[in-house]
Formats: C-alpha cells, sequence, structure tokens
C-alpha cells in the first residue's frame, strides 16, 4: 500500500478537531479507514487497545498520534506495542511536511551477540513484524562505528537521531512549519495551502453563512411583518375593488335617471329621506333588500320609504323599481312617489298603504284571526289578477314581476290590493316569447318550474301565473302550501290535498258555511290549479285567469292532474280542455 494513502484498522477513529492547513498535511501522511487485514496483522495494532490515529512516514513508517498542539504545533507520536522500532529511525524528513523537534544526527544499529561498547545505546526486542532479533541492537554513531569491536555484530540500519540514553519506548515528537497566514486573517479571509507545498499559502474568499441565531431573529421579524403587508394589500385592494364596484353602481343609475327623466317621479335628497321619515323613527317592515319606514311629506300625504340596502346588489335592484314603476299606473299596482339616488345612498318612496300586507291576513298567527271573508278575498284576488294582467299586457314594455306573493301584495284602507316590489321585475317587448335568466329569481315555493329547468318550457309571463297560482291556493287555504312544520309528510303539500279533495267531489270544508262561500272556494281552487301545471302551455294567460274568477264555478272543469305520475309529464300537454269549457290548442311561448 502506498505510503501516504489513509488506512486504518476496523473502527479506528481520525482525530476529530484540527486546523485546516494542518488537516492538509495530515491528510498527506495519516491512515484512516479502510486498511486490509494482511496490515492489520503485521501491525498487531487490533489487539492494542483503543483505536487510534495511524500516521504514516516516508518511506514506509506506521506511527500513532497520540495527540497534536496547535499552539506549539507539535505532534506526539509513538510506536506500536510489541513492534520493533528499528524502521521508525529510517524516517526520511525531506520527503515529510513534518520535522524533528530536535536536529538529528546520523547513527548506524547493529546486531550483536554482545556489547560492543559502553558507549552505545542498546535494547532487547522480542520477535516482531518481519525481524527477528534475539541479541542487543546498538546505536553507534555513523562516522565513527570503525572505532568499535564489531566482530560479532551485523549492520541493520542508518537512522537518523540524537538519542539521550539508551534507546526506549518514550513518545516522539514531530514539528510542523507555522503557514504564513497573517495577511490573509487581516483581510478577514481564509488561508490554505498553495498547490499542494508545505510552505507556500493563498487567501481564499469564506463563503458567508450567517448566524443561525441572528439568522432565526431576521425571520423571526420578517416572516410576521410579511404577513401583516400581505394582509394590508389585501385588505387594500378589496377597499379599491369595492369603492369601483360603488363608482361604477352609481354612473349606472345616474344614467339611468338620465333617460328617464321625462317620466316625472319626484327625486329627493337623502337630506330629504331623514325629513320625511322623521329620522328613521317608525319602522314598517325590513325586507332582503331594505327596510321599510314610515313617512310623511309637507304636504300631510303619508308614504312608505324603502331604504336599501348599500351592500346588496349593484344597482340592478334600485333601476327595476324605478324603471318598472314609474311607467305603471293602475289601481292594482302601487304607486311610487319618488326615489332617492344620494352618492350610495338609495331610496324608494311609496304611496302608503294602511293594510300592510296580504300575508297578515292569510297566515293568522295562533289565537289571532285575521280571516276577511270568502268574497272580498274573491275581490282581493280579481284585483291581483288585474294587476298582473295590466303589467303583462298594459304598458308599453311588458314587465314580469318574477315575485308575486302574499308579502309583495299590499292592502289599502278599503283592502284593495297592490302590487309591489318590482326589484326582481324584467322588462321585455310583448312579441318576445321567452327572455333570458342567467340565474333562478324569485321566492322558493312561488317559483315556476322552468325558471329552475329549462326541462319545462322557456321562461315567460307565464312564469307570473304559476306564482299567482300558488298565491291563490295559500288563499284558500289559509296556510302556507309547503308547511315544514307538518310531521306527516302525506300532509305537507297542501296543493295536492286540494287536487284529491275536489277531483273526489269533496267539499273542502275550510272556513265555510254556505253553498255560496263553498263556490267561491272551490273557484278559487280550481283557478289556482290550472296556474300551476308543471308546463308553462298548460297554464292560461292572466287574461283567461280573469274571465275564470269573473265567471261562476260551476262552469269551470278541474284541470289535469299536475301531481300524477310522470307519464303525463312526459307528454307535455300537447292539448289540454279549456277551464271555461271549450278546447285550444298550445299556446305557442
Amino acid at each position: 500500500m502506498d505510503d501516504n494513502s489513509p488506512s486504518l484498522c476496523r473502527s479506528a477513529t481520525t482525530v476529530t478537531t484540527m486546523s485546516f492547513l494542518f488537516a492538509f498535511l495530515l491528510l498527506l501522511n495519516v491512515a484512516e479507514v479502510g486498511a486490509t487485514q494482511e496490515i492489520c496483522k503485521v501491525s498487531k495494532c487490533e489487539r492494542d487497545g483503543p483505536p487510534q490515529t495511524v500516521l504514516h512516514l516516508p518511506p514506509s513508517v506506521k506511527m500513532f498520534v497520540e495527540d497534536i498542539d496547535y499552539k506549539t504545533q507539535r505532534i506526539n507520536r509513538s510506536y506500536p506495542v510489541d513492534c520493533a522500532m528499528i524502521p521508525y529511525f529510517s524516517i526520511n524528513f525531506s520527503a515529510s511536511p513534518f520535522r524533528q523537534s530536535i536536529e538529528p544526527d546520523n547513527y548506524t544499529m547493529f546486531n550483536c551477540s554482545e556489547n560492543p561498547t559502553e558507549d552505545s545505546f542498546f535494547f532487547y526486542e522480542k520477535t516482531c513484524l518481519d525481524f527477528i532479533y534475539d541479541f542487543n541492537i546498538s546505536a553507534i554513531p555513523s562516522d565513527s562505528w570503525e572505532a568499535y569491536n564489531l566482530l560479532n555484530c551485523s549492520k541493520v540500519v542508518d537512522i537518523s537521531v540524537k538519542p539521550a540514553g539508551p534507546i526506549s519506548r518514550e513518545n516522539l515528537y514531530l514539528e510542523w512549519s507555522k503557514p504564513m497566514c497573517a495577511r490573509c486573517e487581516a483581510e478577514g479571509k481564509g488561508c490554505r495551502v498553495k498547490n499542494n507545498t508545505e510552505d507556500q499559502t493563498e487567501c481564499y474568499d469564506i463563503p458567508y453563512k450567517g448566524h443561525p441565531t441572528k439568522l432565526k431573529r431576521i425571520l423571526a421579524g420578517v416572516i410576521p411583518a410579511s404577513f401583516v403587508l400581505a394582509l394590508i394589500v389585501v385588505a387594500l385592494y378589496k377597499l379599491y375593488h369595492l369603492e369601483k364596484t360603488k363608482k361604477e353602481s352609481q354612473l349606472k343609475v345616474e344614467e339611468f335617471l338620465e333617460d328617464y327623466k321625462s317620466l316625472k317621479p319626484s327625486r329627493y335628497s337623502y337630506a330629504d329621506i331623514k325629513r320625511i321619515t322623521n329620522q328613521f323613527k317608525e319602522k314598517l317592515g325590513e325586507g332582503g333588500y331594505g327596510t321599510v319606514f314610515k313617512g310623511r311629506l309637507s304636504n300631510d300625504v303619508l308614504v312608505a320609504v324603502k331604504v336599501l340596502n348599500n351592500f346588496k346588489g349593484n344597482g340592478e335592484e334600485f333601476i327595476n323599481e324605478v324603471g318598472s314603476m314609474s311607467r305603471i299606473h293602475h289601481v292594482n299596482v302601487a304607486r311610487l312617489v319618488g326615489f332617492c339616488a344620494d352618492g350610495y345612498k338609495r331610496a324608494l318612496v311609496y304611496e302608503y298603504l294602511p293594510n300592510e300586507s296580504l300575508e297578515k291576513f292569510i297566515f293568522s298567527a295562533k289565537g289571532e284571526s285575521h280571516f276577511l271573508g270568502w268574497d272580498k278575498l274573491q275581490d282581493i284576488a280579481l284585483g291581483i289578477a288585474k294587476g298582473i294582467e295590466y303589467l303583462h299586457q298594459g304598458c308599453e314594455q311588458r314587465i314580469l314581476h318574477f315575485d308575486i306573493k302574499p308579502h309583495n301584495i299590499l292592502l289599502d284602507h278599503n283592502f284593495t290590493p297592490k302590487i309591489s316590489d318590482f326589484g326582481l321585475a324584467k322588462l321585455c317587448s310583448k312579441e318576445q316569447s321567452a327572455v333570458s335568466m342567467t340565474a333562478a329569481r324569485g321566492t322558493m315555493g312561488y317559483i315556476a318550474p322552468e325558471v329552475l329547468s329549462r326541462n319545462f318550457g322557456n321562461v315567460s309571463y307565464k312564469s307570473d301565473v304559476y306564482s299567482f297560482g300558488m298565491l291563490l291556493l295559500e288563499m284558500v287555504g289559509g296556510r302556507k302550501n309547503i308547511d315544514v312544520t307538518v310531521e306527516n309528510t302525506s300532509q305537507v303539500y297542501f296543493p295536492e290535498w286540494v287536487y284529491n279533495h275536489l277531483d273526489e267531489g269533496e267539499d273542502l270544508g275550510i272556513r265555510i258555511e254556505d253553498e255560496r262561500q263553498s263556490m267561491i272556494a272551490r273557484k278559487l281552487s280550481i283557478v289556482g290549479l290550472w296556474c300551476i301545471q308543471w308546463f308553462p302551455v298548460d297554464r292560461p294567460s292572466m287574461k283567461v285567469v280573469i274571465q275564470m274568477l269573473e265567471g261562476e264555478a260551476d262552469s269551470l272543469t278541474l284541470p289535469p292532474n299536475p301531481f300524477a305520475s310522470t307519464d303525463y309529464m312526459k307528454l307535455g300537454g300537447s292539448k289540454y280542455k279549456n277551464p271555461v269549457g271549450t278546447e285550444l290548442a298550445i299556446i305557442a311561448e
């Protein structure tokens, strides 16, 4: 094996802490992990106690490193126990980066049968390694060994050493030169041996790794700061986006109001609205898009002021209300007195209707009774029908309400019904058979099937007919059609219960005292059932509905069962019998 190659017996370890320059020099001569079994057998180091670092010195000398003193730059070395020391005196220091701590002299070692002189240094050695010495080994100065009696001696080896007494197993010291690193250190750079030389050095830049503790402190401040900064950026973006949306909405409203100046609805400032409502003192109700307050104009006319929520919608609900109601002049439609569009603050001013909504009179709370009587209910139903017919046919453009329900039917002091809340309304041409919708609109329980799924047909004015039919059935039953409080699911859907009773010729028996009331209830029920047919083509128009409500109950026929199996639904209602007695073809949508 090469003398400069590293090898260490079994689990021997290397020195763990040493300076860079010395590590470089030592690596040229030290043995590390990887020794062959033969070397270990020869050196017998596997039997000599704990693992030790082995230093290889030229030409082929192995020694143990006991310790390293970096201050004095000395290595304390020793030779393995039970091994001959003769090879260690043959070290070629000129080929090694190390030197002896004292200047050496040249000696010659002889194997003698007896001590040739008292001046020589000798020792007795057991059999070890490849040498067999059973006699005295004498060390004699090489330049004067001729003066000694060496007849009984044989020359062994020339050595460079200056023994101070008999050669023994004392530790031996090696030194190495101190590198010239002062300049590098002064510049804050590292120092290393240049081109594998022994005494020439060069400087190099030390890669900056930073102090772990300092880095942690930096990260501990940077991470929270980054998080806070991100939150600020997101918040600013949200505010910017909200402000932009508000400005776009305001611009949209202003452009609309400019176009509708000719309709002459009164425009109020927000200060006017606060004065009219006496600082919003008397609250009448609250809905999804705003809160309604009671107010008074300067001429003592009572009004209802609907203050719209600032953060709901993009102005569409406001435009729908003003755009629809400013065109309408009908006794069965709530009159729009004026509006407010003061920046982001918007409000609608209606005529005041003291009896509130129809909902109050058909859905009585427990222990309370607000039943109006069947004659009044019939008048109210007819008035609502005329109001919807006016929206569909009486204006320059057809107005589809899309939210007909008891809550949106207001009653004046004479219980005349007034259709209100046009926030979901759409305007379309009378020649237009269908309208496009990006999303369903309305209140669950009153929404027509085609609004939820186009499989039933196109969305049209027949969608309002369906909602009116559901409203009629609730007026008859005095209860909501879908009652989630009922435990028996067979009683949940009231329209089906009504149809089954009428189909079997049974009396409805709902708050009925005489035959006339029974006929009114029957008429309202049959009209309602015609209006809630699944397919739009099977529903009558509001004009036909008015005819049915003005006619007699005996002239009405029961419609096809909308709650039957899906076989009927698959037919799509190719023909149906007119509720007033004659057969009609399909109504084209």
